[in-house]
């Protein structure tokens, strides 16, 4: 008698092996409803190995960007995995840029709703089964950690820096897209990714990020053998200088423009916008840098090679 599959025991397995939903539910057919023998199974076809490698540290990996040839529609992700090497193996090159390309098209507001939806390269998977099942080739633990898009009216300008390990989207607005403008686009790209700004202008400055800084400033000042006997009221006056001179150092417009002379990135705009005749302007930047804020597994090669050996 032929045992019945249900959705359940389906969900169940799947949560154990991390294997895709009809890897699954086959599996429970052929082990006739028995979940250990259905879990033996996936384990000898290697589709089972996500679980094994899940609480290994993900912390190397690629970012990726896609961008519509239109120029106004782009995404960016991050994919991480255990080691550097794996980022810098075609394979997990090739797979990344796909993951990219769904995010592009992606209708999902979150990562579970989008490691559920169809995979692009292959409808009859989910985004999370392909994953899966490139962790069993990779044989490593792999993640999609984030991803966001970004839509312009005007054009939207990117870079990836050491083969992606930081990417960049800028949001440039012009009425005119022309090699003066991509070129503009190209060198903030390149100082977001340098100088690591944390918002555009003052305006988009988070109110309890400032309030934070302004402790910590004021907690310097009150620990400067120079100034701690100083009232309260001069050092707060102190502290002004010192959090403008942050916010200067936080937000891209009034950052020193690194690669010329012409001042913040501000001025730089507006010698852009003199020499084309119209204002060329930034509206929103993205920036990834992989494993930013990850904990990075430390490797002892020898005590490794011994485990390998058996010593």
């Amino acid at each position: 008698m032929a045992v019945t599959v249900t959705a359940a025991m389906v969900k169940a397995l799947r949560e154990i092996t991390g294997a895709g939903v009809m890897d699954c539910k086959k599996a429970l057919i052929e082990a006739e409803g028995n979940q250990e023998v259905a879990v033996e199974n996936l384990r000898k076809a290697g589709l089972a190995m996500a679980a094994k490698k899940a609480s290994r540290i993900a912390a190397e990996g690629l970012v990726g960007i896609a961008m519509c040839e239109c120029g106004k529609k782009a995404a960016i992700v991050e994919v991480n995995s255990e080691t550097d090497f794996v980022a810098k193996n075609d394979l997990f090159k090739g797979y990344v840029a796909k993951v990219a390309n769904q995010a592009l098209n992606t209708e999902a507001a979150d990562m579970e709703a989008f490691k559920a939806e169809a995979w692009n390269e292959d409808p009859t998977q989910t985004v999370n089964d392909a994953l899966v099942n490139m962790v069993a080739v990779i044989h490593e633990n792999l993640q999609i950690r984030r991803f966001e898009k970004m839509e312009s009216g005007s054009y939207i300008a990117s870079y990836v820096h050491g083969g992606g390990k930081i990417g960049v989207l800028v949001n440039m607005e012009a009425q005119e897209v022309n090699d003066a403008v991509k070129n503009a686009g190209k060198f903030v790209a390149m100082q977001i990714c340098a100088m690591n700004p944390l918002y555009l202008d003052e305006n988009g400055v988070d109110p309890q990020w400032l309030a934070k800084e302004k402790e910590i400033i004021l907690g310097q000042i009150a620990q400067d053998p120079k100034n701690a006997s100083k009232p309260l009221a001069v050092q707060e006056k102190m502290s002004i200088g010192k959090i403008a001179k942050r916010l200067k150092e936080v937000c891209l417009l009034d950052q020193e423009y690194t690669f010329g002379d012409q001042g913040s990135v501000a001025d730089f705009l507006k010698s852009v916008s003199k020499e084309v005749g119209f204002e060329v302007s930034v509206k929103g930047f993205i920036r990834f840098e992989t494993g930013e804020g990850l904990e990075k597994k430390q490797e002892d090669f020898a005590a490794e090679v011994a485990k390998q050996m058996g010593k």
